[in-house]
């Protein structure tokens, strides 16, 4: 070959790559013509069919409130319920017919060109969509209203479809990008290998076009292409998951809603739950072994999660007759009166609950954690039990695993080592671990001596949650300064060790309680100041809380203390009741915190105390469940001044309590759940005469501010109850899993595709 004909050889390739690159974007662009419309219609008819289940859903939500209205003809409610509706970005309008077609309630967006449409059988339920006469298309839905064989009328639902038309003018960008960024690739792909050898280049062009042609011939679909276009419907069916869940309405969260997701998302039911804490503990009494549940926000999240999903719970067995209740295997099957799932107990010996509890966990990361001015305490010898407990710990949870692929609910700082070495030994096991408590800053977190080997097994996990938004940064910023990683900020995701964590902020919440079997407010209100000793018009407050210098209990009864020097005349009028549970009692710092906090009280009731008043009930002792509740519903202010808390589920609980709609909460600014209940009075507890001057406005609110308030936040904490908690964190967990799964497969598939192209 001469010098000519080499110079000339770049320009050759490269006209010849372009007789086969042009077609071939040429044929992509037909193809992307021919497939755009039908993914129109595919994701057109999807859409509808979400509206249908939508409606029917919200159809149901509405029947009861109307069954009590209707009959009554209490238009004022009826507008009430369907404001509140409406306020969904997607209902545009509601109406109702009675059953002769008149319209009695509707909404004012309800168009007039609608009406009452004709009569239709009594049982079932009618859908359609309607243009309207200004151009605009809307998706009704009638459903008929009936009390026992009593024909009441039908309720109409509206709802607006112009956002369909861009969610499809999304996914069809979506769809071009996709064939565009194909057609680069495979061009690409096709220059390169044109300049390697252009007779192997144009031999190999060949074959893949000879290919095309017959699996056109046959199925329309090139065959590089027809294994992506399997993953792209994947993908959208994925997208279209995740906006279904998104729009569903709060209110459906429920066990069975849970379970179902559980089974349908993540293809199987077996919950594996790990957490120091039990959520059940039995004692040995003169009377026998007797169950208790402990006060503790972890069990009171957690535990109805369980009872919807079943699987089992791994904790450690502390209770004096814990060992007296299990089977050979150390499982015992609980809740005692109706079982739903299993408790698997794991014994530790003295000197390692020592350790890894009292020592490391509780001596060094919560004081760690938590803003209290608390200096932690490391020691190699708890570092060693904490690694050895860990370690136990993820024995057993391989042990219980009936399959290699199972979700493990891991529950906060006693167990940050777990996930990597679970994953060590089920690598394809979905791991969501929780942390319960505050995440610090980078520079605070330094000060731990193994703070690599925490973040590292931290960074075994599939999804790591936080209570806030603000904990996720602090944890992904303590990250990127103490390992090598991939921090993906946008998509909140780091990569370490070839496997992707997931950070995300779950607010934790409560299973809203049934008070249908509970005394009512009048009945408990009367029933405790009369156990109290105290008048029956007496003010009274509440605080429950573990007794731990995170929970603000000094700065609590200072705060009441102020009070009663600014406000004097509330002297004999108002009490106190503060629960505090004893917690970690052999440590030193909690032992100093209970004799400071009774030396105060006592100081205070001193001050202020007569023959008969004692403005502060101190009571360090455990509550059971149904005795909190009781008081929750008898007092009139709720104090939660914790000094920095995760979340703090107690403001919850009080808030869930109060079906008459009274009582104020008074809840501090570094709480997790003041960015969620704006609606209490939002205090700064280190500021005494701020808390003060707020109980006092709490005791003297009006009853309609009182009932605006706790009304709002009702709302919110039924609405966003722990079932939807959980099943956020499992929805996101399982989309991590199909998306994994899918990259591995476009990967090995692109692979193989250039192995054949080569």
């Amino acid at each position: 070959m001469n010098q000519k004909t080499e110079d000339l050889m770049p320009f050759r390739s490269f006209r010849l790559a372009l007789r086969f690159v042009l077609p071939l974007a040429l044929v992509l662009a037909l193809f992307a013509y021919a497939v755009v419309p039908l993914v129109d219609d595919m994701t057109l008819r999807w859409f509808v069919r979400d509206l249908d289940s939508r409606s029917q859903m919200l159809a149901s939500a509405l029947q009861e409130p109307l069954l009590d209205y209707v009959p009554q003809k209490s238009q004022r409610k009826i507008s009430q319920l369907f404001d509140r509706s409406v306020q969904d970005g997607r209902l545009f309008a509601l109406a109702f017919c009675d059953p002769g077609g008149k319209l009695l309630y509707k909404t004012v967006t309800y168009p007039v060109s609608l009406g009452c449409p004709a009569p239709q059988a009594k049982g079932g339920m009618r859908q359609s969509l309607v243009n309207l006469p200004q151009g605009s298309s809307v998706h009704v839905t009638e459903s008929p209203l009936s009390q026992g064989s009593n024909y009441l009328g039908k309720l109409i639902l509206v709802h607006d479809m112009s956002y369909i038309e861009r969610r499809s003018e999304e996914t069809r960008k979506y769809v071009i990008t996709l064939f565009a960024l194909l057609a680069v690739v495979i061009s690409l792909i096709t220059v390169f290998v044109a300049h390697l050898s252009w007779r192997g280049w144009i031999s190999a062009v060949k074959g893949i076009l000879r290919r095309d042609s017959v699996t056109r011939s046959h199925s329309n679909t090139p065959p590089e292409i027809r294994p992506l276009v399997g993953d792209l419907r994947a993908l959208l069916h994925e997208f279209n998951v995740e906006r279904r869940v998104k729009d569903s309405s709060p209110q459906l969260w429920t066990p069975e809603k849970l379970r179902s997701l559980l089974h349908d998302e993540l293809a199987g039911d077996e919950v594996l739950v790990v957490s120091n804490r039990e959520p059940y503990i039995h004692t040995r009494t003169p009377n026998g072994v007797e169950v208790k549940r402990p006060a503790s926000g972890l069990v009171t999240a957690v535990e109805p999660v369980m009872r919807a999903c079943s699987g089992t719970w791994i904790a450690h067995g502390g209770g004096s007759g814990d060992r007296d209740t299990v089977d050979r295997n150390d499982r015992v099957p609980v809740p005692p009166s109706n079982p739903s799932y299993t408790l698997r107990r794991v014994w530790l010996t003295n000197e390692e609950e020592q350790g890894y509890y009292y020592g490391f966990s509780n001596e060094g990361l919560w004081p760690l954690c938590h803003i209290a001015h608390v200096r932690p305490v490391f020691r190699s010898s708890d570092w060693e039990q904490y690694v050895a407990v860990n370690q136990r710990f993820a024995d057993a949870v391989v042990s219980e695993a009936r399959t290699d692929d199972p979700v493990v609910l891991v529950q906060d700082y006693h167990f940050a080592l777990l996930p990597r070495m679970v994953r060590e030994k089920l690598p394809k096991a979905t791991i969501i671990m929780f942390w319960h408590i505050p995440w610090p800053n980078p520079e605070s977190f330094g000060i731990c001596p193994w703070r690599e080997e925490i973040l590292e097994g931290l960074l075994g996990s599939t999804l790591l949650g936080f209570h806030t938004p603000f904990h996720c940064k602090n944890f992904i910023e303590t990250v990127d300064r103490y390992l090598e990683t991939r921090i993906e900020h946008e998509a909140s995701t780091i990569s370490y060790g070839g496997d992707l964590t997931q950070v995300e902020p779950y607010p934790i919440s409560i299973a809203w309680p049934d008070m249908a079997e509970q005394p009512s407010v009048a009945e408990s209100r009367s029933a405790v100041r009369q156990e109290l000793g105290l008048p029956a018009n007496q003010l009274l407050a509440l605080g429950v809380d573990r007794l731990d210098y995170t929970k603000g209990i000094m700065e609590r009864l200072q705060a009441v203390e102020r009070m009663l020097e600014l406000y004097p005349a509330l002297i004999g009028r108002f009490t106190l009741v503060q629960i505090a549970a004893p917690s970690r009692s052999s440590l030193d710092e909690y032992q100093n915190l209970e004799s400071r906090v009774r030396m105060l009280a006592q100081r205070i009731n001193k001050r202020f105390s007569s023959e008969s008043y004692a403005p502060i009930l101190l009571k360090i002792e455990q509550h059971g469940a149904d005795q909190v509740n009781r008081l929750y519903r008898a007092t009139d202010v709720c104090l939660v001044t914790s000094l920095h808390d995760g979340m703090n589920l107690v403001a919850k609980e009080f808030i869930a309590a109060r079906d008459d709609e009274r009582g104020v909460l008074v809840l501090s600014q570094f709480t997790g759940a003041a960015r969620e209940l704006h609606e209490a009075l939002i205090v700064n507890p280190y500021h005494i005469e701020q808390s003060a001057d707020a109980l006092y406005r709490a005791l003297t609110m009006p009853e309609a501010e009182q009932r605006d308030r706790i009304r709002s936040m009702r709302s919110l904490v039924k609405d966003f109850n722990v079932y939807r908690w959980a099943g956020r964190m499992l929805l996101d967990a399982a989309r991590l899993r199909r998306r994994e799964r899918i990259t591995e497969k476009i990967h090995s598939h692109s692979r193989r595709s250039l192995r054949r192209v080569v």
